[in-house]
């Protein structure tokens, strides 16, 4: 299908008239449109598209239909009826009251088109720069960013159902490519292992022998099948099933080949310690995507979702930033990502607030030079060897200029080696020799060893993470970070309103193009009830924590 110009009309007459008889005050879609316009273009689409062809619809209106379905938490059945019978809807998508639609089909194309184009980020970037342009997002304000776990749309299984779903996979697979050739090959007892899922069956007990024996029976058939796919006189075509893939590297990640006494080959299943970690370990067989993750008590198999929200206190409360991870992805390693998209679309905070998991002393340093951004949240506290715990880092007078430190007890040294740290970070080694330690009247409050060491980072950022540690202690700087505590009602609306921990789809690009039409309706829905007059929420207090003695009612 080509592209057709047409993107989101002019209001017919007809159906504004209508609209306004039947919601004299609008509806939040109606608002909506009148204040920021049509939003999308077809134009912003046309590399998802090609140049000839039968016309497609209007790629403006699907991906407002999009966000529209996702504010009221629609299937793509219920989304495509509400455009024929809806009247806001018509009104807010420029359609005439005849109009008949489309089929819901044409909605999950048109996401395939957009993650196969790299779109991904258009609607939900098209939805804030019309926001922008109406004045509701300003770049240097106050803005806030956190996470949160995002369960997988597949069943999460143990370690064991899942080897025995793998092979289910692949067997089934197969099956509909060469039918003849897996029944050929099948043992008998495959069919009583690999016709059912595994939880309709009772698995031994965990930690039993007879599990053990049940995994490795599991392995040694995948071990089998792989053996007779990969054989030079299978059907080539057979190699390249997506499904034999992941039983070859499931295979890889749960088990080991082990020889016997008597020179065979015996398939091992690995101990829990010698599998791969979360980072790389599949979780499901059909979401390769997926990762087990444990955050404190939560554990669960996914992904995660990074949301930054402006938070002026005279403003609505936009979504300026969505990102999509695999679930073991650190918080720490996306605050730089989240600058410099931000950067990009000019719409970087001038203080940006964070909880610990994304606070870190280069963090801090890179921030405030590349985008002159206050980057505010609780850093660690110093952490010292268990011999040296008398006294912290911070105790010990630090000379950058001559490259000396003074000890707590007066001692100064001058050994000063620049160095690497275990994981590859510049770092400062001092050391205090030992005489300087031996007679030290201080000696038993600093170490237990012959000698003091000190492991600092580069100037500016053991600086900047010494200055923070400083502030955060203060009134002053509990009174700025406090509004941080505002985006886990931006969460909660989301798991509430949107459903925003359950992925709908498979894989991370399909659930990453979810969380931004998730954004995208999020801040739709708030441009509505800021436009209708409605004020922030406001922290709910339970009436007998109202009664707490000083706290204003």
């Amino acid at each position: 299908m080509s592209l057709r110009p047409m993107g989101l009309c002019e209001v017919p007459e007809l159906t504004a008239r209508v609209a306004r008889t039947a919601f004299p005050a609008g509806t939040a879609a109606m608002r909506v449109r009148d204040a920021l316009g049509p939003i999308v273009t077809d134009d912003m689409f046309r590399d998802a598209f090609p140049s000839r062809g039968k016309p497609a619809l209007s790629p403006a209106r699907l991906a407002l239909v999009s966000v529209l379905q996702f504010a009221e938490g629609m299937a793509d059945r219920q989304a495509a009826d509400a455009v024929r019978a809806r009247i806001d809807w018509k009104y807010a998508l420029g359609l005439e009251l005849t109009d008949p639609g489309f089929d819901y089909s044409v909605l999950s194309e048109f996401r395939s088109r957009l993650i196969n184009g790299g779109l991904e980020q258009a609607v939900f970037t098209a939805v804030v720069d019309a926001a922008r342009a109406s004045g509701l997002v300003k770049a240097r304000g106050k803005q806030r960013t956190d996470s949160t776990h995002v369960i997988t749309a597949v069943r999460e299984i143990n370690r064991l159902e899942r080897c025995i779903e793998t092979m289910r996979a692949a067997l089934n697979a197969l099956s509909v490519l060469a039918p003849t050739w897996v029944a050929a090959l099948a043992d008998a007892d495959w069919f009583d292992r690999y016709s059912d899922r595994p939880e309709q069956y009772r698995l031994p007990a965990p930690g039993t022998r007879k599990r053990i024996a049940l995994a490795e029976q599991v392995g040694a058939d995948g071990f089998t099948l792989m053996t007779a796919v990969f054989a030079s006189d299978a059907p080539a075509h057979l190699r390249q099933v997506e499904a034999v893939e992941v039983l070859r590297q499931t295979w890889v990640q749960e088990y080991a080949i082990a020889s016997t006494d008597d020179g065979q080959v015996r398939i091992v299943w690995r101990h829990p310690k010698d599998c791969p970690p979360g980072a790389v370990r599949l979780a499901s067989p059909y979401d390769t995507d997926a990762r087990n993750a444990v955050k404190r008590d939560t554990s669960w198999s996914g992904y995660k979702v990074h949301l930054t929200e402006t938070c002026d206190p005279d403003q609505v409360h936009l979504i300026t930033h969505v990102a999509t991870t695999v679930a073991t992805t650190p918080d720490t390693g996306m605050i730089a990502e989240v600058h410099r998209d931000l950067a990009q679309r000019d719409l970087l905070p001038s203080v940006h607030l964070a909880d610990a998991g994304y606070v870190n002393a280069p963090h801090l340093v890179s921030a405030r030079r590349d985008h002159d951004v206050t980057l505010i949240g609780p850093v660690q506290a110093s952490t010292v060897r268990k011999a040296d715990s008398g006294f912290s880092p911070s105790a010990f007078a630090i000379d950058w200029d001559t490259r000396t430190a003074t000890c707590p007890g007066g001692q100064t040294t001058t050994n000063w080696r620049e160095t690497t740290s275990h994981r590859g970070t510049p770092v400062n080694r001092i050391r205090f020799q030992k005489t300087q330690c031996q007679p030290c009247p201080v000696r038993d409050q600093c170490t237990t060893s012959r000698s003091r060491n000190l492991t600092l980072r580069p100037r500016e950022e053991h600086e900047a993470l010494q200055s923070a540690r400083a502030d955060q202690s203060t009134a002053e700087w509990k009174r700025r970070y406090q509004p941080r505590a505002g985006i886990e009602a931006t969460i909660s609306q989301g798991v509430r309103s949107f459903n925003l921990r359950r992925s709908r789809y498979r894989g991370l690009a399909k659930t990453s193009l979810q969380h931004q039409l998730t954004g995208a309706a999020i801040n739709l829905n708030r441009i509505g009830a800021w436009l209708d007059g409605r004020p922030h929420g406001r922290t709910r207090t339970s009436h007998f924590a109202a009664l707490r003695p000083g706290l204003a009612v």
